[in-house]
């Protein structure tokens, strides 16, 4: 069957979405959800004990109380990659490092970049007291993190370019997902809605992004209990710094070169070895959901969607199962202390088949460097 056959497209909130990589385009398989799957609770105790039962799971579920009262309506939203449209891959070039390279069997860009903050930061983890995590527990344990918007497509992809800003050129900054999820517009997808990975890189390019500090992450609160709803609006593009002291253009950081990597295993872990975490997206299903530690593989439930998220690093299990290291945007009350391992080397839910970054450019980074000696001078 063609990848074009299976282009069959359907309303938001009936489908589940499977994004997967073909020649051709990004396809997204249709499949119909009663209203009653879709007002049930994600967290199954069924599931639960299907996986812990199973001694061929090589992973472990719980009650992840990130999602503990999310319906599976509320889950999908938060799955916000769309299948890239073909044209959006004109021009996108495809990325293949020789298998040459020397790699180490295992790699976690947090150690070795140790310099670099942003690529260990996972986002809700600024509780830092146990006194404030206890008092305001119910308010700012997501603090910063998607919250109840569908913008892991932005959070990919803002995260892999802060990396690479200090891989590359030593800056440790934290751009801003919200001037990427409000000012890209349909050109990117629907905001909060979904977006496309790679429009993303291309934004950057042609508008470039603004700090954290500059443009801060609009939803605050996250999903309070007993629940969030679905459908949360995209805030609007402001373009100006929340801080009057700042100028939005020259808050700017920019990219250059946006590109898909070979799905093949080899390219990509040169590609992290050599440039730093990329953004991949990979179909979601219910069980992914529930896990606690190990190295994830789909095991039971039906596919929910399509998720962004950043990859950092490779190894192996005590097993001996390969598997991929990324970090989550769900903070770190889910997975293993907010990342998880997936399956490496057999395209696992799609892992494999769309991974897209870019490199950091230099434009704007002149003024800013002066800036700062100028500072640093003002100080001695």
């Amino acid at each position: 069957m063609s990848c074009l056959s299976l282009c069959i497209l359907g309303s938001y909130y009936s489908s589940i979405g499977l994004v997967k990589q073909c020649d051709c385009l990004q396809v997204i398989a249709v499949e119909t959800v009663s209203d009653l799957k879709l007002n049930s609770r994600i967290l199954q105790d069924s599931i639960i004990k299907k996986i812990n039962e199973n001694p061929k799971a090589g992973w472990k579920a719980t009650m992840n109380r990130h999602f503990s009262n999310y319906t599976v309506t509320q889950f999908k939203y938060l799955l916000g990659v769309k299948p890239t449209p073909k044209e959006e891959l004109r021009g996108i070039p495809v990325i293949s490092h020789p298998k040459s390279l020397r790699l180490p069997k295992e790699f976690d860009a947090r150690t070795a970049w140790p310099q670099c903050n942003t690529i260990g930061r996972i986002l809700g983890q600024l509780l830092s007291c146990f006194l404030i995590f206890v008092v305001f527990f119910m308010h700012v344990w997501n603090l910063i993190n998607q919250g109840h918007c569908g913008s892991c497509w932005a959070f990919g992809a803002v995260e892999s370019l802060s990396d690479r800003f200090c891989i590359h050129y030593g800056m440790n900054i934290s751009l801003s997902v919200n001037d990427l999820l409000s000012c890209c517009g349909f050109l990117c997808g629907r905001g909060c809605d979904g977006g496309y990975t790679i429009s993303a890189w291309r934004y950057f390019v042609h508008h470039g992004v603004v700090t954290e500090e500059c443009d801060p992450y609009f939803d605050d609160i996250g999903c309070s209990h007993p629940g969030c709803e679905p459908g949360y609006p995209t805030p609007k593009c402001a373009r100006k710094c929340v801080n009057k002291n700042q100028l939005w253009k020259k808050s700017k950081h920019y990219g250059v070169k946006p590109y898909r990597i070979d799905s093949d295993p080899n390219s990509i872990m040169a590609e992290i070895y050599k440039n730093g975490p990329v953004e991949v997206a990979f179909t979601v299903y219910e069980d992914f959901a529930h896990y606690k530690s190990g190295v994830y593989k789909h095991i039971t439930g039906g596919m929910m969607g399509g998720h962004a998220v950043k990859l950092i690093g490779w190894g192996a299990s005590e097993d001996g199962e390969a598997y991929w290291l990324l970090a989550n945007q769900w903070n770190r009350g889910w997975g293993d202390d907010g990342y998880f391992k997936i399956r490496r080397g057999t395209n696992e839910c799609g892992i494999e088949g769309d991974v897209v970054a870019g490199l950091p450019s230099t434009r704007n980074l002149v003024r800013e460097v002066v800036s700062i000696d100028a500072r640093e001078d003002a100080s001695a």
